[in-house]
């Protein structure tokens, strides 16, 4: 009786696994549109994947290394920058769910530094105008940028040598230093892009959980999606393997770049600190999982369940700003309403991107390291997406 059980079990488990498993489409739609940029070398190497409703079509055309002539592969990790910021949305979703924190809670009740806020009204000749903050900053509005901090702290400016996102400050100090500069309107009143907010809120997580945010990160998210080659800290082994940084040229091929300001070498040392804004290495494995969780409304397709349905809904498939705002949720690029044709997701500075719309099941993710120089091909990508999902 015990061996049938085991075996009814290990048939069960076999089956699940087959139907979280995506069947291959059999279109080249990004291929057959991609393949001259890569012919007349523009595009060094990029990864493309559209994904509906357990169909997918899987693209890996170019190089992650041109000199090197190595083929870009779907477990190289690359810089996914701002792309980051969505996960730190997850770990904050998470703590909400669970009643430790409420995204309206005055940020103060967990970082005290920031109970007295001063707003900059102007600057003439180095001598700057403040008054002091009226508006309470909310836990919400430094996750959907409407905090009023700048990209960056000072520290964290990528033209200072091992600043930037590969380096700069820990979490918590970070959210010290920008509470102790001014700000740059009334908190909730406007918004602008802020990494400095996305550290914040991973600074209160780490004071709620008593962990460092990048830690906790990989106890609840990355660890049990099987996220294994997702982190800060890459290894020799996988820098030697990454893809490599190309700044695209008009009419010429793309050439290769050592580095960006924001995202220095050595990538991997004692001066690389976790940012919750950028920095988190990853690969296009890695993060089907992470965004086929959200598609799938928290849960992996392991079976793993990381948020609630209803979490994913109101939180991250759907502006957390006021009605005069457009755009974010809890660190991801999401719509003012939801609908069955809305999508929700976020890029990164090196072109990368994954956007997946709940209600269809579908996704799209792109992965390149392309500095600069813009994306010549990204109508034809995206011509080659409505065609895929335009199939029945």
């Amino acid at each position: 009786m015990r061996k049938i059980i085991i075996l009814l079990f290990a048939s069960f488990c076999l089956t699940t696994t087959a139907k979280t498993r995506p069947k291959e489409s059999g279109t080249n739609y990004a291929k057959e549109m991609l393949q001259p940029y890569v012919d007349s070398g523009r595009l060094a190497g990029a990864i493309s994947v559209f994904y509906k409703d357990g169909v997918q079509e899987t693209c890996c055309i170019g190089y992650a290394d041109v000199a090197k002539k190595r083929p870009i592969r779907m477990d190289n990790i690359f810089m996914q920058c701002s792309q980051t910021k969505g996960f730190c949305g997850v770990t904050i979703a998470k703590l909400v769910e669970e009643g430790r924190i409420s995204l309206d809670d005055p940020v103060s009740k967990y970082l005290p530094e920031f109970k007295e806020l001063w707003v900059q009204d102007s600057e003439q000749d180095g001598v700057k105008t403040l008054h002091k903050a009226e508006n309470v900053l909310t836990v919400r509005m430094v996750l959907n940028h409407t905090g009023g901090f700048p990209f960056e702290i000072s520290a964290k400016r990528g033209d200072v040598r091992g600043g930037g996102w590969s380096g700069g400050a820990p979490i918590r100090q970070t959210a010290s230093i920008a509470a102790a500069s001014p700000i740059l309107f009334e908190p909730g009143t406007r918004d602008i892009y802020s990494n400095t907010g996305i550290d914040i809120g991973a600074a209160v997580v780490e004071v709620v959980t008593g962990m460092k945010w990048e830690n906790y990160l990989k106890q609840e998210v990355l660890d049990p999606l099987g996220m294994k080659s997702t982190w800060f800290w890459p290894t020799d082994k996988q820098i030697k393997n990454k893809i490599e940084l190309y700044e695209t040229k008009e009419n010429a091929p793309a050439e290769w770049r050592e580095e960006m300001e924001m995202q220095q070498r050595p990538y991997n040392d004692s001066h690389v600190f976790a940012s919750a804004g950028a920095g988190l290495w990853s690969t296009a494995s890695d993060q089907l999982k992470f965004y086929k969780m959200l598609m799938n409304l928290g849960m992996g397709e392991n079976g793993v369940r990381i948020l609630k349905e209803e979490t994913v809904k109101s939180m991250l498939a759907v502006t957390t700003r006021p009605e005069n705002m457009l755009g974010y949720s809890l660190g991801l690029n999401a719509p003012v309403k939801d609908s069955e044709d809305e999508w929700f997701g976020h890029g990164g500075a090196w072109g990368t991107y994954c956007f997946v719309n709940w209600h269809k099941k579908q996704l799209k993710l792109w992965v390149i390291q392309c500095a600069g120089g813009g994306q010549p091909w990204g109508d034809d990508l995206a011509k080659a997406a409505e065609k895929f999902f335009a199939q029945p």
